[in-house]
């Protein structure tokens, strides 16, 4: 039913690009908890990755802090897209408010302050072995470009915006 991940490192990722306002249905949320349990058991996945600017990413953050509880082998990490914010004090207060075991800024290929958000989360998904969307085909969308984006570097990805929730085959 799943492809086998092909990371051969001893740490699994994966990461979670979502609109920014989302409203998901009860299906589409107990799907998200069973894939995101499927992947830490059967696909080894330790560590998560977080851009933290959509309602989806949110709501994948609690979901893997509640099974941090039953899997404490599991890292949280969320990725800065501004290099001031390494400085703890700089980050803003939400950030501050939710709980990660790391939070990183990703040396980025191009660092111009206008897309930072959108080369920021291409380095997050280079990282990642799996992405989980929820991504509706629209050109202007910046969780759209990010499937797009692996789907081209031809990641495992879960697209809870499809219908029945399928996998997407690798092209």
């Amino acid at each position: 039913m799943y492809n086998k991940v092909v990371n051969t490192s001893l740490h699994k990722a994966c990461s979670f690009f979502g609109h920014r306002e989302i409203e998901l249905t009860k299906t589409q949320l107990f799907r998200l908890k069973q894939l995101i349990e499927v992947l830490i058991v059967e696909y080894k996945i330790d560590t998560f990755y977080f851009g933290g600017l959509s309602l989806f990413d949110e709501t994948c953050y609690f979901i893997t802090s509640e099974l941090k509880k039953k899997y404490p082998c599991i890292n949280r990490i969320f990725c800065l897209y501004n290099p001031q914010h390494v400085r703890e004090h700089k980050r803003p207060q939400w950030l501050k408010d939710l709980h990660f075991e790391k939070v990183v800024y990703l040396p980025l290929e191009f660092d111009w302050w206008y897309n930072r958000i959108y080369y920021r989360n291409l380095e997050i998904i280079n990282r990642s072995d799996v992405v989980v969307f929820l991504a509706y085909a629209n050109e202007r969308s910046g969780a759209y470009k990010a499937y797009c984006y692996a789907r081209n570097k031809k990641k495992i990805i879960y697209n809870l915006a499809e219908e029945k929730c399928k996998q997407k085959e690798q092209e």
